[in-house]
């Protein structure tokens, strides 16, 4: 067994890696998620004591554990010299390290994605004084590195600039065969062509990250920013919470169950029904003015996106399972004010003999059909990203991100029928409830999206 050991944590619906990392009885947790629960099992179950908490930065898509994990544990809490953090924190800089057992960590300060983040040089000293990995936090992911816009001080492009100076002048010094472990992977909103392996080497990365690949610090800033997509609104919000320490996860109380007649009252004052049931299942029969976010994707980021961290929510979900994991993967982006779930959900709703609302699904061959009739009477929306839609489209349509949708349903034609699409489905449906919602009564999903369409192309 080697003398330090790594226990990789991912969460999908984030994108987000974690790890926590032991040695001779003592471990460090890097990156933690807010639900800590997990760290602590695995700690228990190796006989580990959790003595360090690091941060790479302020997150700004998900809220840290740190807090929490600190209280429970007493352990040290290490972040960047630049982060302003308000609680009880050791401020590390270039040359500062922790050892712990065979464990040596040596801190780097790599501005660049945020002023304040840095790089984890790992050694093992059971077997040589060489590094043997790096965690590099949202300053190089495998295949992308991290996007320049997070900072109320500086401009992306100064980011930038920080940012390959990190790259070039400290990390890509480390030996080719070093090991990097990122803080996220493919979906993540940190960056925009991350790889779905989990973990590479500093040569894969010099050889075959785009952003590398850069001749110069001028050409690396113009790759970075020019066309960078918009940040989300909650990602300063979800900073602030992690600079401050959030509260731990079990003073959130949990929703209380509500009938129809208390739905209708608090939709008056404002709350939004989210139901987070599978696509079709939310397309056959829902609450009118719901908005729809499977629990299946990636549900909490765009929770976030799309109703902020502030709006009272009431959850439909298939069981109680269904709900708990929905209250708690919001908490996860810092979405708190769930108050209430439907009691017995849509069959509580159905029984007690109140309207339901439908959004009219349509298969890609019937589509092509109504297309050849009715061409001038449908617009075609595609709500993907604009790096999807360059990699093929169909003809004419209409080219809105699914995170700009809200702002830009006026731009629509309401006598037209509207097929909206995605890649696979899954956005196009939380889509086709924003435009319900705007008023648009004419109405269609295209199952199966754009891979649906290529596919039946292909084939004809």
């Amino acid at each position: 067994m080697p003398a330090v050991e790594i226990e990789h944590f991912f969460l999908g619906c984030l994108a987000h890696a974690s790890y926590l990392v032991g040695s001779e009885g003592v471990a460090a947790v890097i990156d933690p998620q807010r639900d800590v629960e997990i760290y602590l099992d695995a700690a228990r179950q190796r006989g580990w004591k959790i003595e360090h908490i690091i941060e790479t930065h302020l997150h700004a898509d998900f809220v840290s554990g740190h807090h929490e994990l600190a209280e429970r544990t007493g352990a040290q809490i290490y972040l960047g010299a630049e982060s302003g953090a308000s609680f009880p924190h050791t401020a590390v800089k270039n040359g500062d390290s922790i050892q712990f057992g065979q464990c040596r960590f040596d801190f780097l300060q790599t501005p660049g994605h945020t002023t304040e983040s840095i790089c984890i040089v790992m050694t093992d000293l059971g077997e040589t004084a060489r590094p043997k990995a790096i965690f590099t936090g949202d300053t190089l992911f495998v295949g992308d590195v991290g996007r320049p816009d997070l900072s109320a001080t500086h401009t992306p492009q100064e980011l930038a600039a920080l940012l390959y100076s990190s790259l070039h002048d400290k990390l890509l010094k480390f030996p080719d065969d070093t090991q990097i472990y990122p803080a996220h992977g493919a979906g993540s909103l940190c960056g925009r062509q991350m790889s779905a392996e989990r973990s590479s080497t500093i040569g894969r990365e010099r050889l075959t990250n785009y952003a590398l690949q850069a001749k110069s610090c001028d050409e690396f800033v113009h790759l970075l920013t020019d066309g960078l997509p918009p940040r989300p609104e909650y990602f300063g919000r979800d900073v602030e919470l992690n600079r401050h320490g959030a509260s731990a996860l079990g003073e959130i109380p949990p929703p209380v169950p509500v009938q129809a007649p208390e739905v209708f009252r608090l939709q008056a004052g404002g709350a939004i029904v989210l139901d987070t049931r599978p696509a079709m299942q939310f397309a056959v029969a829902h609450v009118p003015g719901s908005m729809h976010i499977a629990l299946s994707g990636q549900y909490a980021s765009w929770a976030a996106r799309i109703l902020g961290l502030d709006k009272r929510i009431i959850l439909v979900g298939e069981d109680a399972d269904h709900l708990r994991e929905s209250q708690m993967r919001l908490a996860r982006v810092g979405i708190e004010n769930v108050k209430a779930y439907l009691q017995d959900g849509i069959a509580g709703w159905i029984a007690g003999g109140y309207e339901l609302d439908y959004i009219p699904q349509v298969s890609v061959q019937e589509f092509s059909e109504l297309l050849e009739k009715e061409k001038d009477h449908i617009a075609v929306v595609d709500v993907r990203e604009p790096g999807e839609v360059e990699a093929g489209a169909i003809d004419n349509s209409i080219r809105i991100p699914l995170g700009q949708l809200q702002n830009r349903t006026g731009e629509l034609d309401p006598s037209k029928l509207i097929v909206v699409h995605c890649k696979g489905g899954y956005r196009s449906s939380i889509a086709t409830s924003i435009l319900r919602r705007a008023g648009y009564r004419d109405i269609a999903n295209l199952t199966g999206g754009y891979d649906a369409w290529k596919t039946m192309a292909a084939a004809a």
